[in-house]
């Protein structure tokens, strides 16, 4: 239990909005150490009053795991770039110290800073563009790991998305160390100084590149090479995303990533296969049991498998229980599952405190538990084929809340898609990808890619059915915890009295429906998703998005990494109106994602829609959204006030915006696209004190092309909010309009600062906060 303890006070620490102060820190670990010296005292002299004893362990357990963590985020950030130099070229030296991420446009790698023209952190995230903007195309650049380069580099601190159940880019580069992100720049031209420095680690992904390079070069352009490569070396970036979403709707992502299982597998199959030759030498025998010496050898091939994947949470967590076990075997003991476990919670903890904050960390833990749980203390536990079946099926119920907390959703197909997969993947596919990596022989790999094809048959099928996948919004702490409970009471074993009834406490949290505006009123919210725009507005029974944000030049786009799981963690499976301002990328890069990942009742754009259908899906109707154009739901009226029909085609693609503005009783709010002081004019001229609205999402994410002066007086707003990334090129928004914004009388609000700004129109008020103050981490800022 107090392993358990000190799992709790890291997890307290990763959610402080902010760190304790370096005196603070002092002091708790000061008091720590005393309230440590005196239970070890108490232990010697010997224990009275165990239930106390017991509870103030814990106490200190957790007062340590809370200290460990606040120590090791402090030695982090401390390691950062300061804010006057970001944006700055600066010269820098050093390795490329993980596996590159090679794409279309160019090459994203981790460099290991050695010497800098300025404070620059010990390890930053580097792109490297094939072209620049508005340059002659040029072929990506290619880089090894182990080479030492000379750049020149454009740096800014970490900085992501921040949207309501979004994904912590900021969290993730601060697990990984990484304190800078940015850009090579072409002047000075990079200098290649060293094309190999040996390092341990190096030295492994040097090995995993090759590996990578070998099986794109031997499955050239074949569909399912980068799943092999991913089993092989762990790297997941060749698989497209339409082979995720079969994989997430089948519940077989687990399979995909070399996980727990893959390790162990690994182990136990050289160490059967280790074990079942030394018996047959009586000298060997003599020297060393078979069984010590296949441990020892399961344990080697599972580090080594391990490491070459790259070492993530599940090999972590699978590796130390070998480990241990091999250990305590080669040692002479047999410890129990909870003790392995536990074991291995505390050293995956105490290297990486921000695991806990992956989802792979609760369900790696949490799978392994449940299968203890299920197998162990069991009067007549199944066997054989009833183990598995069973296993599985408890697996799949247990893991639900986690599944709905994490991902919005579980696969209803994922024990019968595992059925096959598991065995199929693990003692197949598997065993011939690692075994072509020792022989080089193309026909395991082609032979490894026609049987996970023939899956994918199967499992194609699986997803496209209509009941594949449970999907709902992300549930309250409290029912999650109820359904947990619930879960837990179900897989009791047989004879428990009202067993049973752990369903009653798991159904609260498949019901949950989000409380949504009261009629007359909406809640609007303006996403972060960096240079770009795409708001949705709710009323009490519609949807609305106004926008679909950027494509960007890693090759994703907003729809895709923004709109599609906002709402899906909103539990908004349809849109009934999705409105396109204009045809620039910033505002339509994500129209096909959010198409294809969400059903739309019509479309509101002024412009020709590419394409056919997405996925088989029917295409919406497309209607002009012109001046003119209105509609009321719920009380809540929407009114396009631009472009009027005879406009479109006479004017730039910004002036040519469709604006919208959605009014209630109690506010209102005017969405304005691109439009610049041209069509910002002719909207006052017409419009007058029309236009005057609560809030306004800035034109032109706040260029000085727009908000004139004449156009900030109409409008009037209490929040003038800016869509824009973070030290976007275009330097948006430009001063001047910010202070323009507030020299009228409004807070200006930028999603580059506060992230997804949400903005509730009540009956007489209007509620204003941005997401980065709702959720703070103590990472944001550093």
């Amino acid at each position: 239990m107090a392993i358990i303890a000190f799992a709790a006070g890291i997890w307290i620490a990763q959610y402080q909005p902010r760190l304790l102060s370096g005196t603070a820190q002092i002091l708790l670990t000061a008091g720590l150490v005393i309230g440590g010296a005196a239970l070890l005292h108490w232990y010697r002299s010997g224990v009275q009053r165990e239930n106390l004893f017991r509870a103030l362990v814990l106490l200190v357990a957790l007062g340590v795991g809370f200290a460990w963590s606040e120590w090791r985020a402090t030695w982090r950030i401390a390691d950062e770039l300061p804010r006057e130099w970001e944006g700055r070229d600066i010269a820098v030296t050093g390795l490329v110290a993980e596996l590159p991420e090679p794409s279309e446009q160019g090459v994203r790698f981790v460099f290991q800073v050695e010497e800098a023209a300025g404070p620059v952190p010990q390890r930053v995230l580097l792109s490297w563009y094939g072209k620049e903007r508005g340059k002659s195309s040029a072929s990506p650049p290619v880089v090894r790991p182990g080479e030492r380069w000379r750049f020149t580099v454009r740096l800014k601190k970490p900085h992501g998305l921040v949207n309501p159940n979004g994904y912590d880019y900021e969290a993730a580069l601060l697990e990984r160390g990484v304190r800078a992100t940015g850009s090579v720049r072409t002047g000075p031209p990079p200098a290649l100084l060293e094309r190999f420095v040996p390092r341990p680690m190096i030295l492994v992904h040097r090995l995993r590149d090759a590996i990578r390079d070998r099986f794109s070069a031997a499955l050239p352009g074949k569909e399912y090479a980068g799943v092999l490569i991913a089993l092989a070396v762990g790297d997941q970036r060749a698989i497209p995303d339409a082979q995720w979403t079969v994989f997430r709707n089948t519940g077989i992502s687990h399979l995909i990533s070399i996980s727990g299982l893959h390790v162990s597998m690994v182990g136990i199959l050289v160490a059967w296969l280790v074990g079942k030759a030394w018996r047959r030498s009586s000298r060997r025998m003599l020297r060393l049991p078979a069984m010590k010496a296949a441990a020892a050898a399961g344990l080697v091939a599972a580090a080594a498998y391990a490491i070459l994947a790259g070492m993530g949470i599940p090999t972590q967590r699978s590796l130390i229980m070998l480990a241990v076990v091999a250990l305590a075997l080669l040692g002479g003991r047999q410890p129990s599952g909870s003790q392995v476990l536990c074991l291995a919670l505390v050293c995956v903890l105490a290297f990486d405190p921000w695991a806990v904050l992956a989802a792979g960390f609760w369900l790696s833990f949490g799978a392994v538990a449940i299968l203890m749980f299920l197998l162990g203390g069991r009067v007549a536990a199944a066997k054989g084929w009833r183990a598995a079946v069973g296993s599985q099926l408890g697996i799949t119920l247990a893991t639900i809340p986690a599944l709905i907390v994490l991902f919005n959703g579980f696969s209803l197909v994922s024990p019968l898609a595992n059925a096959l997969a598991i065995p199929l993947v693990s003692f197949v596919i598997t065993p011939l990808t690692l075994l072509a990596i020792v022989l080089p022989l193309t026909g395991l790999l082609d032979l490894a890619h026609g049987l996970f094809g023939l899956l994918m048959v199967f499992l194609e099928w699986l997803a496209a059915l209509p009941f594949a996948m449970w999907s709902q919004a992300a549930p309250p702490a409290t029912l999650a915890g109820a359904a947990i409970a619930g879960v837990v009471w179900l897989m009791l074993p047989r004879g428990t009295p009202a067993r049973s009834a752990g369903v009653l406490a798991i159904l609260p949290m498949l019901a949950w429906v989000p409380e949504r505006p009261a009629p007359g009123t909406f809640r609007m919210t303006v996403l972060d998703v960096g240079q770009g725009t795409a708001v949705h507005v709710q009323t009490a029974r519609h949807e609305l998005v106004y926008d679909t944000g950027p494509a960007y030049r890693q090759g994703s786009d907003a729809g895709a990494r923004v709109v599609v799981p906002y709402l899906q963690a909103a539990g908004i499976a349809r849109l009934d109106r999705l409105v396109v301002s204009h045809n620039d990328l910033d505002h339509s890069g994500g129209l096909s994602s959010v198409l294809a990942g969400t059903g739309v009742g019509d479309i509101a754009a002024n412009f020709a829609l590419e394409g056919g259908a997405e996925d088989g899906k029917e295409r919406p109707l497309v209607r002009p959204c012109t001046a003119g154009g209105a509609w009321v739901w719920d009380g809540v009226e929407f009114r396009v006030l631009h472009p009027r029909s005879e406009e479109l085609g006479r004017t730039s693609d910004n002036d040519a915006s469709c604006v919208l503005r959605v009014a209630a009783p109690g506010g209102s709010a005017l969405l304005a696209g691109d439009i610049e002081r041209a069509a910002e004019q002719q909207l006052v001229d017409r419009e007058g004190p029309a236009l005057a609205s609560t809030v306004v999402v800035v034109p032109h994410h706040g260029s000085k092309s727009s908000s004139g002066e004449a156009f900030v007086a109409a409008v009037s707003p209490r929040a003038a909010i800016h869509s824009a990334g973070y030290l976007n090129q275009f330097h948006h928004p430009h001063p001047s309009v910010l202070q323009r914004w507030s020299d009228s009388g409004a807070t200006n609000w930028r999603t580059d600062g506060q992230g997804a700004v949400r903005v509730d129109v009540g009956a007489r008020d209007v509620e204003i906060a941005g997401q980065r103050e709702l959720a703070p981490r103590y990472w944001y800022g550093h």
